[in-house]
This record gives structure tokens, C-alpha cells and sequence, in this order.
């Protein structure tokens, strides 16, 4: 039962943080995709409000059947440039963002009524080439025209490591962007969100300091 497999994944949540003596406010994002709009309530009344979505085309029917729900929406999947007008429209995050393109499409669609679009800057952290996210070396560059952009709130750093059952393996890249993160926020970015983690390596990411784990086997089951 998804109430079931909530309440256990915060006492993992709940548990790691206090072995490696991190904040026990770690947020949870429920990722929703390719799951029915029941599951999604369901998770809601349990208290689950942070939904993460893929693919815009699934996503926006979503959002709209379930508008009268408190809801924040994370867009987590790869940015196409003819979809940002969607992702800017119907979006409360986005937390893919590895092109200065994608940020001033972003910045322009944003529509004026709703807030400045928070953002998470994917890192590729291994420079793997058939994986999206800017790479180390570039962060910086990255960083400072986004920071610019009126219609954009940079809120921090976003990670999808090469998945690795090895513990000690599973840590080094989220310590690599813990460091990157700590360095940005020593340089007077006000950055206050690590997004790193999801089932299989969560425990890692809380170890090497994330502030948001992204999780959706653990609390829906296996991908429809």
C-alpha cells in the first residue's frame, strides 16, 4: 500500500540522517510518472504534496485533473526546447536545467502572474556522454547567467549518478556535488537545495548531504 511504503521510506529517511548526524528535513519527492491520478491522491492524503513528472505530455493532464489539490510540481525529465512553454506554464520547479537556452526560454515563458520558476541545475558529475546535466567544469559559467534571469529562483544543484549497488561507490559522486554545492553557497549564490538520491541509493545521498531525495518504486511499487 502506497500509505505504507510512505511512512516506511521517512523512517529510512528519518533513520540515515541521524546516523550520519544530517538535518532530519530532507524532502520528499513522490515521482509520479507513469502513474494513474489515483495513486497521486492517495499519496496526497497521506500528506505527500512534491510530485515529480517526466514526460510534459503525461504530466500536463495531471496537473490540470487535479488543479484544486496543493500540489507542487517538479519537472525531473530532460528539457526539449518545444516544450518549454509548457514546463514554464504549468510547472511550481524544474530541476533538469543544464542549458543557458533552456533558462532564458524559461525565464521568457514564465508567465508574470505565477512566481519566479525555482530551478536545480543538473550536473553530469561523471562527464558521461550519453547522460544530460552541464558538466563540472562549466557549472560556474552556468550558475551566474542563471542567477540573472528575473523569471528564474536558482534554488541548487540536482545529481542522477550511473547507478551502483556498491555503497561506498554510490557516495563519491554525491560528495563530489556536495562539495560543488558548498563552494557555490561560499561564493554568495543563496543556494538551498541538494536534490540527490532515489531508492536504490537514498542512504547514500543522505549521507554525503542532500536536502531532497527523489523517490518512485519505493513508494508506488515497480514502473507501470
Amino acid at each position: 500500500m502506497i500509505s505504507n511504503a510512505l511512512m516506511s521510506i521517512k523512517q529510512r529517511i528519518t533513520k540515515a540522517a541521524q546516523q550520519f548526524t544530517r538535518p532530519e528535513s530532507i524532502q520528499l519527492l513522490a515521482v509520479s510518472k507513469t502513474r494513474p491520478l489515483s495513486d497521486i491522491v492517495t499519496a496526497f492524503n497521506c500528506g505527500q504534496y512534491r510530485f515529480g513528472e517526466n514526460y510534459i505530455q503525461e504530466a500536463i493532464p495531471k496537473i490540470q485533473a487535479l488543479r484544486d489539490y496543493s500540489i507542487q510540481w517538479h519537472f525531473i525529465g530532460p528539457l526539449q526546447s518545444n516544450k518549454i512553454c509548457l514546463i514554464a506554464e504549468h510547472f511550481d520547479w524544474v530541476q533538469s536545467l543544464d542549458k543557458l537556452k533552456h533558462a532564458q526560454r524559461l525565464n521568457a515563458q514564465r508567465p508574470k502572474k505565477f512566481p519566479p520558476l525555482n530551478i536545480t541545475i543538473q550536473v553530469n558529475i561523471s562527464e558521461e556522454v550519453q547522460k544530460s546535466g552541464v558538466y563540472l567544469t562549466d557549472l560556474a559559467t552556468l550558475v551566474q547567467a542563471v542567477v540573472k534571469l528575473p523569471r528564474l529562483r536558482l534554488r541548487g544543484l540536482m545529481v542522477l549518478p550511473a547507478p551502483c549497488q556498491n555503497f561506498e561507490q554510490q557516495r563519491k559522486p554525491f560528495r563530489a556535488l556536495y562539495i560543488a554545492y558548498q563552494q557555490l553557497q561560499a561564493s554568495g549564490f543563496a543556494l538551498d537545495t541538494l536534490s540527490m538520491g532515489m531508492t536504490n541509493d537514498m542512504v547514500a545521498a543522505i549521507a554525503e548531504g542532500t536536502t531532497l531525495v527523489r523517490i518512485g518504486t519505493g513508494i508506488f511499487g515497480k514502473r507501470l
